[in-house]
């Protein structure tokens, strides 16, 4: 950015007057382009920190008066938009609706009035009003362009010679009025799924008719289908579809086996929960001469059976992952073929899609080979079982185990030092009685043994995604899918430095992605023990990028991975199976297919995956509600994890259970969100409630229909 190409001199203590007509200047100059503040104090020669805060003042003025949009945080453009706006309508409850524009500017404000029906998430065409003076930006639905969610879960209530469905729904307020003859044998107070069918224009209640019975609130089974059909999600799996499957032989065919490499004499194990069915990774290990050692890390071939567009992949695809709630498993495919024919279960021969390698004592790759292959795994071990090995050295296929667990420390050890992040999270599980209530909470971290999995699952995904995506010199790689994760938002990586600040805690929020990446990695270390752990771990996480899935690489950040993809988990990831039907057919010389539909299936897949971790967090959400539904009125320690201009949320430190203080009983003062800090400030006392402060709370209320705990202060 050159600073000819605006006429400003050197300004060092700027008036916000002087400096209106520079911004839009030098903005209008590069309208198609977005800068942060930093950029624009750079462009203007701007210094000092009076200048600087001159200067957030003049952008924040700019933007409230729409002459600049803000396109993502602390990011700013001219303003060029016409009146009609394509975008996406956030619905709220409480009447609180908003437009977010496809061009990334500000969300304009859709008052209940302006709404058309518009539902929440629905693509929409918005006309702009004019502004009033000190108001925020309006507009009106001209167009409802594409419906987003037409189906609804809640109780049924049924009058004399209607019907209604109450929900608890923060996106929809009104209840949904549906006539007799579409009750489709539902009952009153059952709980069930409604598709809305109507909502006349002069309506203030949408139309609709019952499409499933979910069962009686409250039962395990109809609140876990409750969850699976908020999210548009199945909780069962299609009769033909199953009936297909089970028209797949079990046994393989002589001649296959003899186009494979045959790994049925290697000492092959798989480790796995305990509670697993379907095994889609095995680990064999070979001594090749003293010092250098054969690893194949084989996976399920779950596109051997499964052929693109018959039903099984229209059905597989759809749905795009398996889903985890925390008393089932809603597969991807049926279970003939997650939990039996693709299961690398032991004793038995299975068809696999291997990466093999040959790996020195210190785990450095002599070679590796991609492989169709069948395998005959020696045991079925679970974590459990694995770790004892581990922490012991004794056991069957101790050896083996030990051996793999050595080569899986030297990987661990290198991906840290070259710049890998180490985000170390436990998971919440439930002990649950026949009938799905839950009895207690306890954390599963992971250990050795789930390391010894997880290391040799990332180097089969790693040289798979650079097998394609490092082409030859002079030629372009094919397309191909890869598992992205972006570097953090600068913007985001200065905020979160300038806040540890006051714990005496830095990081370096710039220079190489390793630099960085090491001193995330020692803040996380110094932060073990210490009152700021949770707070600062949290935060840390909000700063990183999202993982997704793309044909276009930009490498894995949090992995410190040039090349990444997703190979080893065919059977509960669809973008597994594109990936081995990708490499099938470059394998055999096919060239780089079209990018735009594969795109498009990564963008679904992405999004599918984000539906399934929503489904998964609300039952876990739902079971800590019923676990603590009869301890109303006990008292907890616990740490502030979200603060809300509606109340603080609280952990509980030993089930890890969150509810919430709403805003209303923290009386002694009159609060207000002070964002930037992570906190709820009083105006008067200068009492604050800040993300990571340790509290004291009493259990007030459990409310299982709003899956919602409500704590008062101690």
């Amino acid at each position: 950015m050159s600073k000819k190409e605006t006429t400003v001199a050197s300004v060092n203590k700027p008036k916000k007057k002087e400096l209106i007509p520079l911004v839009i200047a030098f903005l209008t100059q590069h309208k198609e382009k977005q800068f942060n503040y930093k950029q624009i104090a750079a462009a203007l020669d701007i210094r000092g920190e009076e200048g600087r805060r001159v200067l957030v003042n003049a952008l924040d003025k700019l933007r409230d008066e729409d002459v600049l949009l803000e396109t993502s945080r602390g990011r700013y453009r001219i303003n060029n938009r016409g009146l009609m706006l394509d975008g996406h309508f956030e619905r709220r409850s409480n009447g609180k609706n908003f437009f977010v524009p496809d061009d990334d500017g500000n969300i304009i404000f859709i008052p209940e009035r302006n709404s058309k029906h518009a539902m929440n998430g629905d693509r929409v065409r918005v006309q702009l009003l004019a502004k009033r003076k000190r108001a925020e930006t309006e507009g009106t639905v001209v167009e409802i362009l594409e419906r987003a969610q037409s189906r609804f879960v809640g109780i049924l209530e049924v009058q004399k010679h209607f019907a209604f469905l109450v929900m608890d729904s923060k996106f929809l307020s009104n209840d949904i009025f549906i006539p007799k003859e579409e009750l489709n044998g539902a009952k009153n107070g059952d709980k069930v799924l409604v598709e809305i069918t109507e909502w006349p224009a002069k309506a203030s209640n949408p139309v609709g008719k019952v499409i499933d019975t979910l069962g009686k609130p409250g039962q395990n089974d109809t609140e876990m289908h409750a969850i699976l059909a908020q999210y548009h999600l199945p909780y069962s799996y299609p009769e033909k579809v199953e009936k297909l499957a089970e028209l797949i032989p079990e046994e393989i065919d002589k001649k296959e086996i003899a186009a494979r490499e045959d790994f049925r004499e290697a000492f092959t194990i798989t480790i796995d929960p305990k509670d697993a069915k379907d095994f889609d990774d095995a680990l064999s290990l070979r001594l090749i001469s003293p010092g250098l050692w054969e690893v194949g890390v084989h996976i399920a071939d779950v596109t051997h059976y499964v052929k693109p567009g018959d039903p099984i992949d229209r059905e597989a695809e759809n749905r795009a992952t398996s889903v985890y709630l925390v008393d089932r498993t809603i597969p991807m495919l049926p279970e003939r073929l997650s939990n039996g024919i693709c299961s690398l279960r032991p004793y038995e021969e299975k068809l696999c899609f291997s990466v093999i390698f040959t790996l020195n004592e210190k785990a450095e790759i002599q070679k590796s080979r991609i492989a169709r292959t069948v395998i005959k795994s020696n045991s079925r071990l679970t974590y459990e079982e694995a770790q004892t090995i581990i922490e012991t050295g004794k056991g069957d296929f101790s050896a083996g185990i030990l051996q793999l667990h050595h080569l899986a420390c030297r990987l661990r050890e290198r991906r840290f030092s070259g710049g890998a992040i180490n985000f170390e999270r436990y998971e919440v599980k439930f002990n649950l009685d026949e009938k799905g209530k839950p009895l207690g909470v306890y954390f599963k971290e992971s250990k050795e043994a789930n390391h010894l999995i997880e290391e040799f699952m990332l180097l089969a995904n790693k040289n798979v995604a650079e097998f394609i995506g490092i082409a030859p010199k002079g030629k372009k790689p094919k397309t191909f899918v890869y598992r992205i994760h972006d570097v953090p938002d600068p913007e985001k990586l200065d905020a979160f430095n300038t806040f540890i600040l006051r714990f005496g805690h830095k990081i370096k929020p710039d220079g190489s992605k390793v630099d960085v990446a090491k001193s995330i990695n020692t803040l996380l270390d110094k932060v073990q023990g210490r009152p700021e752990e949770n707070l600062i771990e949290t935060i840390a996480i909000r700063t990183m990028s999202k993982a997704v899935y793309s044909t276009k690489n930009v490498g894995h950040y949090g992995l410190a991975f040039d090349y990444y993809t997703h190979f080893t988990s065919p059977i509960r990831r669809y973008p597994d199976m594109l990936v081995h039907r990708l490499l099938e057919y470059y394998l055999a010389g096919g060239k780089s297919v079209d990018q735009g539909p594969l795109e498009e299936e990564c963008k679904h897949c992405s999004q599918m995956e984000q539906v399934a971790s929503n489904a998964e967090r609300d039952s876990i959400k739902y079971k800590q509600v019923e676990f603590m539904a009869d301890k109303i009125g006990k008292v907890y320690d616990g740490v502030v994890s979200g603060v809300t201009e509606w109340g603080i949320y609280v952990e509980i430190n030993e089930n890890k259970c969150e509810g919430m203080i709403p805003i209303r009983e923290l009386d002694d003062d009159f609060y207000e969100l002070d964002e930037k800090n992570y906190r709820l400030l009083g105006r008067r006392t200068r009492r604050e409630y800040r993300l990571g402060q340790p509290v004291s709370i009493r259990v007030a209320r459990a409310n299982l229909d709003r899956k919602q705990l409500d704590f008062t202060l101690v």
